[in-house]
């Protein structure tokens, strides 16, 4: 699993700096870019915090939602053999092939 800080619904990414030697990371999932940085933990998750406050408190200045909207439709690269399978499977299981792939990504968010 990825190093990663969760407040409010949001996280942030963390990354280290041995050349600074300090913690850093950004605000996942938004429009804006968001940084953050401290150079022990408990500073990296108190400015992670602070950035999210300060980040919620500018979109609802400017009238603009705080995390990125989706769409809900993506494209996904994957082999011509997996994609074969795949089709089979839903056409087995007398689904789309959409139905099968929004079934696979239920499955992992909740094993999560």
């Amino acid at each position: 699993m990825k190093n990663i800080l969760k407040y409010k619904g949001f996280i942030g990414s963390v990354n280290f700096s041995a050349e600074d030697r300090a913690f850093y990371g950004k605000i996942e999932g938004i429009n804006d870019l968001v940084t953050f940085e401290g150079t022990t933990v408990d500073e990296l998750e108190d400015a992670f915090k602070y950035m999210v406050e300060e980040h919620i408190q500018d979109c609802e200045q400017e009238g603009k939602p705080a995390e990125k909207s989706y769409k809900g439709s993506f494209n996904v690269r994957i082999s011509p053999d997996l994609h074969r399978q795949a089709a089979q499977i839903a056409s087995i299981q007398g689904i789309t092939l959409n139905q099968l792939i929004q079934r696979a990504i239920q499955h992992e968010l909740e094993a999560e």
